[in-house]
Parts: C-alpha cells; sequence; structure tokens
C-alpha cells in the first residue's frame, strides 16, 4: 500500500498571501466513489486519545480547511484540524517518544461500506504533521461506544500500514481490501495534526435493514445507490443528487454549464440492487433561475439491457419538489435522469423494494463481505 503520488517531509513556513499557493495534492484514482465518512450521512469522529491544540471533529468538516496566521488562544496556535500535543519519552536520558508511540481517533462512517480509497490531508500543518499515519478498519453491528470498539474481542484489519506523510499536503492511499467496514481507526505516529479525513469507497447496505423497511428509496446513497456517470460536472457532484435528506442551498444539488447546442444532460445510476420502482420523487430546491425545464426518467434491467422510459419528458418547476406514481411497477437495475436542455435538480428519489433476485444477490454480496 502506497501513496500514489507520495508526498514526504516539511512544506515550508507560512510566507503570507495565500496559504494554498505550496499546497502538495494529486488527481487521485478512487475519488469517484462517495465519501462514507461524510457528516451529511451521519459520519462521526467518535473519540481520540488526545485533542489539546484541534478538536477531533475538524477531520470531517466537508469545505476545506483554512488558516488564520493571527489565530491564537491560550493553548496556542488554532488549527483547522485535529491537533495532539506533543509527545515526550519518559526520562531525561530517553527525551524521546518510542516508536510505538501514537495518537489515535475513532471514526464511524456515515454509510457502511467498501473503501476503496482514504485521503489524510495534513493542509497547513507544515512542521507539525505526523511523521506517519496508519488506518485501520473493523465492521461492528449496532451502535458500539468507543470502550466497546476498543475491547479485544473487536477485529481491526490493516487498510493502511504505517505510511510516512508529507506537510501541507493530500495524502491519498488506494485500498485493496475487500471487506465490509462500519468503523476506522486513524493512528498519527507520533503526534501532530491532521486538517481533514476522506474515505471513499462504496455502500453496502445491511439486508435485513432494507428488507423490514420494504419500500424504501433504491437509488439513495445510504441505502446503496451510486452514480455511475454524468453528461457535466461543471458546478457541483451529480452524487449529490442522492444525499440523504433536502437540498440546504444551491450547491447542495447537481447543476450543469449552460448548453449552446440542442442536446441536454443526464446522470446514470446504479441501484442497490434490482428492484421494483413504483414512484418518481424530483426536487429543484434552491434552483430558482437555473433549474431544468423538463425531465424524463429511464429503467433497464442488467449492464446490457435496454432503456426503458418510466417517466415521459416533464415540465419542472423551479425551487419544487415534484412526486409521480408510476402506472406500473419498472424492474431494474440502473436509472438514467435526462434534463432538457440543462440546468440542474437537487434531488431524486426512486421508490420502491427489491425484487427476490435482489434481495438474494444483495444478501450474498454482505456476506461475502463479511457484513
Amino acid at each position: 500500500m502506497t501513496a500514489i503520488p507520495s508526498f514526504t517531509g516539511d512544506a515550508n513556513p507560512y510566507g503570507g498571501g495565500d496559504p494554498y499557493a505550496d499546497y502538495r495534492t494529486a488527481d487521485f484514482p478512487f475519488t469517484q466513489y462517495a465519501n462514507l465518512a461524510d457528516r451529511q450521512l451521519g459520519a462521526g469522529v467518535i473519540a481520540a486519545n488526545d485533542e489539546f491544540f484541534a478538536q477531533r471533529e475538524n477531520l470531517l468538516v466537508p469545505e476545506r480547511a483554512e488558516f488564520d496566521p493571527e489565530h491564537f488562544g491560550h493553548k496556542g496556535k488554532i488549527m483547522d484540524g485535529w491537533e495532539t500535543r506533543r509527545r515526550r519519552g519518559v526520562s531525561a536520558e530517553h527525551p524521546w517518544p518510542t516508536a510505538e508511540d501514537h495518537d489515535w481517533a475513532l471514526v464511524r462512517l456515515g454509510a457502511p461500506g467498501v473503501i476503496r480509497g482514504i485521503v489524510i490531508d495534513t493542509a497547513h500543518f507544515r512542521g507539525n504533521y505526523p511523521q506517519a499515519v496508519s488506518v485501520e478498519g473493523a465492521c461492528v453491528p449496532g451502535s458500539p461506544s468507543p470502550g466497546e470498539l476498543l475491547g479485544d474481542d473487536v477485529k481491526w484489519t490493516t487498510l493502511v500500514p504505517r505510511t510516512p506523510v508529507g506537510g501541507h499536503a493530500a495524502n491519498g492511499f488506494e485500498v485493496t481490501v475487500e471487506q465490509r467496514f462500519t468503523h476506522l481507526r486513524i493512528n498519527q505516529h507520533p503526534d501532530g495534526g491532521i486538517a481533514r479525513l476522506r474515505v471513499y469507497g462504496e455502500v453496502v447496505p445491511d439486508p435485513e435493514w432494507l428488507a423490514a423497511l420494504g419500500t424504501f428509496d433504491v437509488v439513495a446513497l445510504e441505502n446503496g445507490g451510486q452514480v455511475e456517470d454524468a453528461s457535466n460536472l461543471f458546478y457541483s457532484p451529480a452524487t449529490n443528487t442522492i444525499q440523504p435528506g433536502r437540498s440546504r442551498k444551491m450547491d447542495d444539488g447537481w447543476e450543469t454549464r449552460r448548453r449552446r447546442d440542442q442536446g441536454n444532460d443526464w446522470i446514470r445510476y446504479r441501484l442497490v440492487a434490482q428492484s421494483a420502482i413504483r414512484a418518481v420523487e424530483i426536487d429543484t430546491a434552491y434552483l430558482k433561475g437555473n433549474s431544468a425545464g423538463w425531465v424524463s426518467v429511464s429503467v433497464r434491467d442488467g449492464e446490457d439491457g435496454e432503456w426503458t422510459e418510466v417517466l415521459p419528458r416533464t415540465r419542472l418547476q423551479p425551487d419544487t419538489n415534484h412526486r409521480f406514481v408510476l402506472p406500473e411497477a419498472a424492474v431494474g437495475t440502473h436509472a438514467r435522469i435526462d434534463i432538457f436542455p440543462d440546468g440542474g435538480i437537487s434531488r431524486l428519489r426512486l421508490f420502491g423494494s427489491l425484487t427476490e433476485r435482489g434481495a438474494s444477490g444483495l444478501a450474498a454480496r454482505h456476506q461475502e463481505l463479511g457484513g
């Protein structure tokens, strides 16, 4: 497991101007997946052994870390991240921390799933970042307490082995462990600060929970739906359309650039499993002068299935939630929404239930991944 690419060493001290001017980052292949550590999904940093300088909760703030060179408090420089105190040895003869000394934080993923990549961002931690990091994952049902997670009976699997990282950099790690995880343990060796944590992967829901619900949103991110592709991502990610809850502001949806041709924009989704869809909800909340003009929804069954239109081209209103009951259930594994000619929507909901084939396939995958 290695960072792709690898950043190590200090960044230059802040010299004024744009604090991100010398920030080290790269395009990582796994960022196409959803962030399983998104607060909007319900993720949380539930414990840390030390947060003397900066609070652990900052790790999951959705916005990038900010830096104010004049912001100091009673404990020292106030940083937008998680920062621990400096570790010390046991005596004057041995003032240095041992090789085993480290600080840790426990993270509950917002949605359990298979992790494809992790970004440990040390933005603005230029000379006070950890020397190395490591990440472990566990799959624990229910809502365990920090004490329960730290118990001897919990099995932790290494996702990122102890690896040197760089200061003021986005340190990315590809993960190839094919297991379902609910919690992470982030370790920094021996101490220091991390600005942000992002955990990219595929949601793997609990089949028993979905079976108990019966009818649910079969494209929702938290239920295992995902965006496969979209025609345009100029202003915002298409994944916003399947996030939980109502949109809170204009950029909490999907908006495309203005078209100057005769085409249209679209998003293609993979459903949690084969499903029978009975109702469609399309919301344009906060999209007032830039909502899509018309919309259609199609469904297909299987990777090579033919697209069948289940909601014909229909006029949309700005800043409005639209609900449609289908004349008959539409069975499929994928869905596509087409907007005409451009603009955006904030949310798409496809309400239905798993077919017998879909339920058995989901249960088999859940078991295979150790869920």
